[in-house]
């Protein structure tokens, strides 16, 4: 693989998706720290310059710049040849599910309990629900099943390791109740090229105020 930039900042578990599957590929990659919590994704100038939707990650890659870690994710299986499924529309299907639910409830959660002001503890309720629903949804799917389609992780099985990686105190979900899913995070763990989040992301952390 050629060099490439990554736009990332070390608490996404979005970048954090990314950033694995370069790792796993033993890809050669910079990454370039923004300052998401002083809000520079949302000016003008870097929506301008980097990406319209005033988001990360975002990817650099052979004159491309690559936003969205599906999208990113797919680019870099079809580039590396690495982490690809045999059946590409289950594999799209999950990774859809995973930014819609299972990612998307469960960072909100995590950032409201860590990083927001006075969030309402009745979202903060409503959100951990969602998770433990999503939550439930994997563990079956993962019933005589090493990895989401089989024997072997596909894209789909990288997006969902996003905030699994993460300390769990910042997401205190009742681990043993979901023992399928521990084992599916411990078998990416165990993986040549592994370092959790905050060792693979650049940047100076902005610890959250449970978990300083």
């Amino acid at each position: 693989m050629a060099p490439m930039r990554l736009h990332c900042f070390p608490e996404s578990g979005g970048c954090y998706k990314v950033a694995l599957m370069l790792a796993l590929c033993g890809a050669e990659w910079e990454g370039v720290w923004v300052d998401y919590f002083h809000g520079e994704t949302r000016t003008a100038e870097w929506k301008s310059r980097i990406s319209v939707m005033g988001e990360v990650p975002v990817l650099e890659h052979e004159g491309k710049r690559l936003t969205q870690s599906g999208v990113i994710l797919t680019h870099l299986s079809r580039h590396s040849g690495r982490f690809a499924a045999a059946d590409g529309d289950e594999a799209l299907r999950w990774l859809l599910f995973d930014n819609h639910k299972f990612t998307s409830y469960l960072a909100t959660w995590r950032f409201l309990l860590g990083w927001a002001e006075n969030p309402d503890p009745a979202v903060i309720a409503f959100f951990r629900a969602r998770v433990e629903t999503a939550f439930r949804v994997v563990e079956q799917q993962l019933e005589g099943r090493d990895f989401l389609l089989g024997s072997a992780p596909c894209i789909a099985d990288i997006s969902m390791q996003g905030y699994l990686h993460y300390p769990k105190a910042e997401w205190p979900l009742d681990h043993a109740a979901f023992p399928r899913i521990a084992a599916w995070r411990a078998r990416f763990a165990a993986m040549p090229g592994y370092a959790p989040a905050y060792d693979l992301l650049p940047g100076p952390r902005t610890p959250g105020r449970l978990f300083a």
